[in-house]
């Protein structure tokens, strides 16, 4: 609708209308050839020939559907786009409908074509392409925040990774697990399971409102420190080392020695912080017990 030279590309994936979720009409077909068929039905409501193709992408959502030509003289761009108004208004008015009758009231529009009973009233200052497209409409920032934990200070982390760690550790009663090594019984203190809401009561108000402000808060921060912590069932655990399953002896060996060359990249927390030190002696932890073993 930008221009009449302009052309697109999309790979339908998620199910919405204009307005909020798209609502299913024809039950023969599949959920997504019954989307994928109302997204090519918007394309040749404005105007194009609507092309489609399967991309080799490791995707259940791989049709993609392309407009390169247009189906009119460019002398018709102001008309059609009084008909593509009134295509996005008559599919508002159908949302709009379709929650009526979920409140008892009874929907007089059917959804089909350019949805014209309920394009024909739609007030005629809004059919040019100079004037609003979408009264109401938002488009997303340019600059999409990254808000998954990641982008929070190392140092605030850090804090906050040993600040759970310690009230795991220093709850009681204390947890030990205990193995066999070299002929003599090694303990190492695995500390206490907490509820998330029990931990998030233990930190300050400030991190906690730091914490609010990333998606999934402070359950995503402690997963993405998944050296350190196992977070199960909405409980925050220590990790055990010794208790994760070994590589499998079934790869094939350049696979094999790639993953081991991606090893001791990263300090080890626990030969760091950790009371015990490391559950692991350095020849097996994936971590690097010292600088001198940094890759």
């Amino acid at each position: 609708r930008s221009s009449y030279s302009c052309c697109y590309f999309v790979l339908p994936c998620c199910f919405f209308d204009f307005h909020g979720k798209y609502s299913r009409r024809q039950s023969r077909k599949t959920q997504y050839r019954e989307y994928l068929d109302y997204v090519a039905q918007v394309g040749v409501v404005c105007g194009f020939h609507v092309e489609e193709d399967c991309l080799r992408i490791p995707s259940t959502k791989r049709v993609s559907l392309i407009g390169r030509s247009r189906t009119y003289p460019s002398a018709e761009h102001a008309l059609m786009d009084k008909q593509i108004t009134q295509f996005i208004n008559g599919r508002q008015t159908c949302a709009v409908g379709m929650s009526d009758r979920g409140a008892g009231f009874h929907h007089k529009h059917r959804c089909d074509g350019l949805c014209k009973e309920a394009g024909s009233e739609l007030p005629e200052d809004e059919t040019t392409a100079g004037t609003i497209w979408m009264p109401g409409f938002q488009p997303r920032e340019k600059v999409e925040q990254i808000k998954n934990c990641t982008s929070l200070p190392r140092d605030f982390v850090d804090d906050v990774v040993l600040s759970v760690a310690n009230l795991l550790l220093n709850a009681a009663p204390h947890k030990s697990y205990s193995n066999m090594q070299d002929g003599y019984m090694n303990t190492w203190n695995q500390g206490e399971s907490l509820s998330l809401k029990e931990v998030a009561e233990h930190l300050n108000k400030e991190t906690l409102k730091k914490l609010k402000s990333e998606y999934g808060g402070l359950q995503t921060l402690l997963k993405n420190n998944h050296q350190v912590f196992e977070v199960l069932h909405g409980r925050v655990h220590i990790r055990d080392w010794r208790k994760e399953k070994p590589p499998s002896k079934t790869k094939p060996e350049v696979k094999r020695r790639l993953s081991a060359e991606a090893f001791k990249t990263r300090l080890c927390w626990f030969f760091i912080h950790h009371p015990d030190g490391c559950s692991l002696p350095a020849e097996s932890c994936p971590y690097a017990h010292g600088t001198e073993e940094l890759r």
